[in-house]
């Protein structure tokens, strides 16, 4: 059987890389080194989830899984900036819920129009015109875009109504949002009919609200029998639930009374999230269906005055003659605008906070091990300057270490206890590791080493006096070894001075 809705799906993503920036210097007739003019790499693109209305079901994305979107272009030289990949946009049903591998949740769609930048794209390299400064004039390098983000994210789509009409297989839910409403579900005389949740929309005088078939409940629901648990997730954001008992029913061992009972039980084991009102605390209305059967009149009438002792406004309705109907409807109409009056309340404002002056914008770890400490740097900065970073060009790798320098990294690194040779680690797992070196005085502006290189780098230092003298013996002593060495074999006889002609 083809699934024709779908509730529940993992996407994976992978957003757009950014471009690398461009490293060029610009020549023009009597001026062979007219200064750089390397452009920036073009950013990449985001993958956006977007609230549609027009949107039912989570189908598409079933079938395809995964998406990505389009990278960013590298920058050219005479100042050409790459072109920004274009952002990808995902519509999903309203009252989608993202969240991420771990099931924390990220944000509720459940507004038309929501966005959500789910996966952001890379960002582009600077090309070396964008670096160059005052004192250094004519960069030999640019930086290299970073990647944008590549996960798993999980969407769950939650129906968003006013009312809930809940029951047991066959109770006659979807009739009744056929009548009510102009939606036309699938209705059909066997059990499990509906094999998704069905939304109408209904007009009882100046107030219009939404009613969701959800798919028949049965004894055990909560605990994963039948097709309850996969769509009582659908309950969860109505204000109001409708009961629709079947007083027609041929099954032996039920009648109305027993049925409210199992589905009360079924919804008071399923739990809600934090914060919302749990199912059996949200007003309630029963409706006796199918009284254009003789005998389901007599048993309504039976049944009614015990249901009405329990607190329930009971209605006698049947979806062939419209029976009732009316009275439903206004019954349910008034039972809404109640509800929209209690969350009229303003909704919280969002508040943005700039960021605190004084936040560490990274962290020094020490992780121990048998080869001795590993200092390990976690931050947004260190971990985007590493991934910018061109390691094959000592120029790159120089503007690299002034950036940590400057940022404080090192100093952080002398309090955490580390001395020169320490092994440093930045970010997680798949990091950049070297042996850390303070010794990488931060003058970079200052030197005058060829494009493309960095003199701190260099490792063949000036030797000192004492270290030529002891190099000049050393020469010495091989030498005269080397002809004492020749002097025994000739004595031995092994080779003997060509006589002269």
């Amino acid at each position: 059987m083809v699934a024709t809705f779908v509730d529940e799906v993992t996407l994976h993503l992978r957003a757009g890389h950014g471009g690398n920036g461009c490293v060029s210097v610009r020549r023009e007739k009597f001026k062979p080194l007219a200064g750089p003019d390397g452009g920036n790499g073009g950013n990449g693109g985001d993958i956006v989830l977007v609230a549609d209305p027009q949107v039912t079901t989570l189908l598409g994305y079933h079938r395809g899984p995964h998406r990505s979107s389009d990278n960013g272009q590298p920058g050219m030289g005479d100042h050409r900036h790459g072109a920004s990949g274009e952002p990808l946009e995902l519509p999903v049903p309203v009252g989608t819920v993202v969240k991420d591998e771990d099931g924390q949740e990220l944000v509720d769609l459940a507004e038309p129009g929501m966005r959500f930048v789910v996966a952001p794209g890379g960002q582009g390299g600077l090309g070396n015109a964008s670096l160059a400064t005052p004192k250094r004039k004519a960069p030999g390098f640019a930086l290299l875009g970073t990647p944008g983000w590549e996960g798993d994210v999980r969407l769950e789509l939650k129906t968003v109504a006013d009312v809930a009409l809940v029951g047991f297989p066959s109770a006659g839910k979807s009739s009744l949002v056929a009548a009510l409403s102009a939606a036309r579900p699938k209705i059909a005389d066997y059990p499990f009919t509906t094999l998704q949740p069905n939304l109408g929309v209904v007009e009882a005088g100046s107030t219009r609200y939404t009613i969701a078939d959800v798919p028949g409940l049965i004894e055990g629901a909560s605990e994963g029998k039948g097709l309850g648990l996969e769509f009582l997730r659908h309950v969860e954001r109505c204000s109001a639930l409708l009961h629709v008992l079947d007083c027609a029913t041929l099954e032996p061992g039920r009648d109305p009374v027993s049925d409210l009972d199992i589905i009360l039980g079924e919804l008071a084991a399923y739990p809600v999230p934090t914060g919302q009102l749990p199912l059996l605390d949200r007003p309630q209305l029963v409706a006796l269906n199918k009284v254009d059967v003789p005998e389901a009149r007599d048993l309504a009438d039976l049944v009614r005055p015990d249901l009405e002792a329990r607190g329930y406004r009971v209605f006698e309705i049947s979806t062939v003659s419209h029976s009732g109907l009316r009275e439903l409807s206004y019954a349910l109409a008034g039972l809404v605008d109640e509800a929209r009056k209690q969350i009229e309340a303003p909704k919280p404002r969002i508040v943005l906070r700039p960021k605190a002056v004084n936040e560490q914008e990274f962290t020094v770890r020490v992780e121990g091990g048998s080869a001795g400490n590993l200092y390990r740097i976690r931050g947004a900065k260190p971990e985007r300057w590493v991934a910018q970073t061109d390691f094959t060009n000592d120029e790159a790798v120089g503007f690299l270490t002034d950036r940590l320098a400057k940022l404080g990294v090192e100093d952080e690194l002398f309090k955490a206890g580390a001395v020169p040779g320490s092994t440093v680690v930045i970010g997680g797992q798949g990091g950049v590791v070297f042996d850390w070196e303070p010794a990488l005085a931060s003058a970079a502006e200052l030197m005058t080493s060829p494009r493309g290189t960095d003199g701190r780098l260099d490792q063949n230092a000036r030797p000192t006096r004492n270290e030529r003298r002891d190099n000049y013996f050393e020469r010495m002593d091989a030498k005269a070894e080397a002809r004492a060495e020749l002097e025994r074999e000739r004595e031995a006889g092994l080779w003997a001075e060509d006589e002269k002609a």
